[in-house]
C-alpha cells in the first residue's frame, strides 16, 4: 500500500524511523511529511520519500498552521495515498482539519496517554474525528480509553513502538558508577533515567511530569531501611528549562541531603544500568517510557501503575507497581527490592524476556500491517 506518514519532529522519534523501515521491508510504499532536521536523511536511508513542511509546526501561529495545512492538502492530492498515518497530536489535528472533505482513511498512532488524561485535548481528538478516522494505540490503556469513550472497537488497534532485538544485547563495556562517584562497592544504588520536564500550568501540573519529586520524597524513608543507599538521576532539562533542573536539585538537597547525584545527560546509560540495583520510573503520565530501557538490561524495575507501564511490568513477576504521586508506597517497594535482591533480580530477568517479546519492532510492524489491511477492508466494504 501507498502510505503517507506525518511526523512532528525531525530530531527525535527514532522509533518512527525503525517502524517505517520495517513497513517498507513488508512491501509498503512510504512517504514521510516532516519538518527539516537531522533525521531527514535517516528516513531516506531506510527507503522512504521525504517531504518537508514549509513552516515551523505550531498551533500558536495561524499563518504557519494554514501554510502547512495547505501544503498537506496539495501533497495528498499529488500522492493519492491509500492511507495517512499520523504519529502526533499536532499532525493529527492538522490532518483532520485540512482533509475534512477528503475520504482517504486516516490513522492516528497515539504515542502516549497524556492528551487523553485531560478533558479539553481528549474532546478535541474525538470531536475532530470523522468516519474515516482510525486509532492505533501504543499501549493497552490507550486502546481501552478510546473504547470507553465510545469509539467502535473495530476502529481501534494496538501496535507498540518497538526496538530492534540488538537493543537487548548487553554492552561488553564495563561500568563502575560507584568508583566514578567515590562510593564503596557495596553502596546500594537507586537510579532514575528521565528528562526533567517542567510542570505545565495549562495541564494543571504542580510538579514535573516524570515524578522526580516523588522519588526524592521517598528517599528519607528508604534511608531508614537502608541508611547507606544513594540515588542517581540521569538526564538533563528538557527544552532548555534549566531553572526546573536547578529547582529539583535544590529540593533534593533539602529533603535528602548527601544522598542524590545528578549526572545530567549521559550517552552511556546502557552501561550505567550495570551499576544500578533498582531502577525507578515514577512518572505521572507515560507510555512504556524508560521501563523498556531498564528491563532491557534486566535491572529490577519499579514503575507507576499508569499508561503503558503495566503492559511491561507485571506486579511481582517482571517488576513492581505503585500509584503515581505516592512516595510512602514507593519507599516501601524500593526497600523491598533492596532487601530481597535475589527475587528482585529474577523479576528483572523476567522483565527482559517480556520486553524483548512485546517491544520487538518487527512484530510491531506486522501489527501495523494487519491494521492497514483491516482498515482497507472496512473502507472497501
Amino acid at each position: 500500500m501507498k502510505i503517507l506518514h506525518l511526523i512532528k519532529t525531525a530530531d527525535g522519534a527514532s522509533w518512527a524511523v525503525r517502524q517505517i523501515r520495517e513497513l517498507i521491508l513488508l512491501g509498503h510504499d512510504i512517504s514521510v511529511l516532516m519538518p527539516e532536521g537531522s533525521r531527514n536523511k535517516e528516513y531516506e536511508a531506510v527507503g522512504a520519500t521525504v517531504y518537508l513542511f514549509p513552516s515551523p509546526l505550531t498551533l500558536k501561529n495561524p499563518i504557519n498552521l494554514m501554510q502547512n495545512i495547505q501544503y498537506l492538502r496539495k501533497l495528498v492530492k499529488e500522492l493519492d495515498p491509500d492511507m495517512i498515518h499520523s504519529h502526533f497530536v499536532l499532525t493529527t489535528i492538522m490532518m483532520r482539519i485540512g482533509l475534512v472533505d477528503n475520504n482517504i482513511p486516516r490513522i492516528f498512532h497515539v504515542p502516549g496517554p497524556l492528551h487523553l488524561e485531560h478533558k479539553f485535548f481528549k474532546k478535541l481528538d474525538l470531536v475532530l474525528a470523522s468516519k474515516n478516522d482510525y486509532w492505533l494505540a501504543s499501549c493497552k490503556w490507550v486502546k481501552d480509553e478510546y473504547i470507553r469513550s465510545g469509539i467502535n472497537k473495530e476502529r481501534v488497534g494496538l501496535a507498540y513502538y518497538g526496538v530492534d532485538t540488538s537493543f537487548f544485547e548487553q554492552d561488553p563495556v564495563q561500568n563502575n558508577l560507584r568508583n566514578e562517584l567515590g562510593l564503596s562497592k557495596d553502596t546500594p544504588l537507586i537510579g532514575m533515567v528521565a528528562y526533567f520536564y517542567a510542570p505545565k500550568k495549562y495541564l494543571n501540573q504542580q510538579t514535573g511530569l516524570k515524578g522526580h519529586e516523588d522519588l526524592i520524597d521517598a528517599l528519607p524513608d528508604v534511608l531508614k531501611c537502608t541508611p547507606n543507599a544513594k540515588c542517581v538521576f540521569i538526564g538533563n532539562a528538557w527544552d532548555n528549562q534549566d531553572w526546573y533542573f536547578d529547582q529539583v536539585i535544590e529540593y533534593a538537597n533539602k529533603v535528602a541531603p548527601d544522598t542524590c547525584y545528578f549526572l545530567g545527560f549521559r550517552d552511556d546509560v546502557k552501561n550505567i544500568y550495570q551499576s544500578i540495583d533498582v531502577a525507578v520510573h515514577p512518572s505521572h503520565s507515560e507510555n512504556v517510557g524508560g521501563a523498556l530501557e531498564s528491563l532491557a538490561r534486566a535491572v529490577p524495575t519499579i514503575t507507576t501503575n499508569i499508561g503503558g507501564f503495566p503492559d511491561l511490568v507485571i506486579e511481582g513477576e517482571t517488576g513492581l507497581l505503585v500509584d503515581p504521586a505516592s512516595p510512602a508506597t514507593l519507599s516501601k517497594k524500593i526497600c523491598w527490592m533492596l532487601d530481597n535482591k535475589d527475587k528482585a533480580l529474577e523479576m528483572g530477568k523476567n522483565g527482559k524476556i517480556k520486553a524483548k517479546n512485546l517491544m520487538n519492532v518487527k512484530r510491531n510492524a506486522l501489527q501495523i500491517d494487519e491494521f492497514y489491511s483491516h482498515v482497507k477492508k472496512r473502507e472497501d466494504s
